[in-house]
């Protein structure tokens, strides 16, 4: 990437010279606003590789037909992609592009972040493919508006932030939505075992509520997905969202997203809006992104009222961390509820907690999967069903570690019987489970 390399100085061969000054003057040259205009890719590429010719024409320093071909792409990519980082967006293996200044790039690949090469020019360069990705998807962000939480059209979530917000340089956080894996691939790279699988696939048949727990990038939206895809075809299912991350398999899927407040401070659209409308809308399931807040009691209302096999996920370290944090978001919601009416709300509407962790080596797993009990005097009962056990860090930074089972059968095993899948009692037996390569 010649024309965003750091380190620019004298000692530049004649070639890069000249490529880094063909690949300024096309970009100062070139009509971009009518170029952007284009629809076709392909058009565009060779507008611009005719320009490339006429300016080295007559030039004396030569630049080979590869080179040439990478400064076409680098201007391609300025004009209608992500200039510097386009190269990374189309990159399937890249899962979090994190751009903290113009030269201060990092991406996330296999579950590691890793400082990159490449850069923007300046600010005024990061800032202006900063513009050009909210504007396109109907977003502003200036002085008044520093900070933008959008999803991109192939799904992938993307935030900035701005001065005077951010005091160094302007802030760029593009997390990556590819195909993502299902519950079998899950087994395959050693998330789960295929008894976890298994289990939790009749969970979700047996229409019991679950909450995946987690930090971030810790699968919890890859899990959502592959516990959904567990959902009978023939029901209805109905996603809330913040930023439409979810991507079901299903038929019947009507996919809805909240709205932020205009220039004005109008026509906000909250979670708890549409949680509520998504009531009369005659759901089979409701699936919610994730829960931050008082949308918390409008869901556990709806999965104590007939709306059961909900999904939803929520940050927390640890199932028993889960669970707090949903009763003191229900608290959020002002409705004035002793502790205990709140504990029995949560207690009567989530069956069961799934614990996702990002490991120090950069794996995910399903570290956990807890059975929500009975209400004690001390607060909500978490029985732990399966645990992945920590032995210790290789010398390469690889987690080692066992699957096992708890030696507690859950209550609600007759439950799943009576659904039409049952699952022996032999799988919760105390013990060691078999696992494979991380995820």
């Amino acid at each position: 990437m010649f024309g965003w390399r750091r380190g620019e100085g004298s000692d530049l061969s004649p070639v890069e010279e000249l490529k880094r000054a063909i690949h300024r003057q096309l970009i100062e040259r070139l009509d971009l606003e009518a170029l952007e205009a284009l629809d076709d890719e392909a058009q565009l590429t060779l507008r611009i590789r005719q320009a490339v010719a006429d300016l080295l024409r007559g030039e004396t320093t030569p630049l080979s037909q590869a080179e040439r071909e990478t400064l076409v792409e680098q201007v391609v990519y300025e004009v209608i992609g992500l200039g510097p980082i386009e190269p990374f967006f189309r990159d399937r293996t890249v899962s979090d592009i994190l751009i903290n200044g113009p030269r201060d790039i990092y991406v996330e690949r296999g579950g590691r972040l890793e400082r990159v090469s490449e850069g923007f020019r300046d600010n005024a360069h990061l800032l202006a493919v900063i513009d050009r990705i909210v504007s396109r998807v109907g977003r502003r962000i200036d002085e008044s508006s520093p900070m933008v939480d959008a999803r991109l059209p192939d799904g992938s979530r993307v935030n900035a932030i701005i001065a005077p917000l951010a005091v160094d340089a302007p802030v760029l956080s593009i997390r990556r939505f590819g195909a993502g894996l299902g519950a079998d691939q899950l087994v395959d790279r050693g998330a789960m075992t295929a008894d976890m699988q298994r289990f939790l696939r009749a969970c979700v048949r047996a229409r019991l509520n679950i909450l995946v727990s987690g930090g971030t990038g810790s699968v919890k939206t890859t899990l959502v997905n592959a516990l959904s895809s567990f959902i009978p075809g023939s029901e209805r299912v109905i996603t809330i969202e913040d930023a439409a991350e979810l991507r079901l398999q299903q038929e019947h899927v009507v996919r809805l997203e909240t709205r932020p407040p205009n220039a004005e401070g109008k026509g906000e659209v909250t979670m708890r809006d549409l949680v509520k409308n998504a009531l009369r809308m005659r759901p089979d399931r409701i699936i919610i992104g994730e829960v931050r807040a008082g949308e918390a009691l409008d869901m556990l209302q709806a999965m104590n009222t007939g709306h059961e096999g909900s999904l939803t996920t929520v940050h927390a370290n640890t199932p028993r961390d889960a669970i707090g944090r949903l009763e003191t978001m229900v608290r959020f919601a002002g409705a004035d509820l002793p502790d205990r009416a709140v504990r029995e709300q949560v207690s009567s509407a989530i069956d069961l907690v799934v614990q996702a962790s990002r490991l120090a080596d950069g794996s995910r797993r399903v570290v956990s999967i807890c059975e929500v009990a009975e209400l004690t005097s001390e607060g909500i009962a978490v029985r732990e069903l399966f645990r992945f056990r920590r032995d210790g860090v290789r010398a390469d930074g690889t987690v080692d570690g066992t699957f096992e089972a708890c030696g507690i059968t859950p209550r609600f095993l007759d439950r799943l019987a009576v659904a039409g899948v049952p699952v022996p009692a032999s799988l919760f037996l105390e013990g060691a489970a078999p696992t494979s390569e991380a995820a």
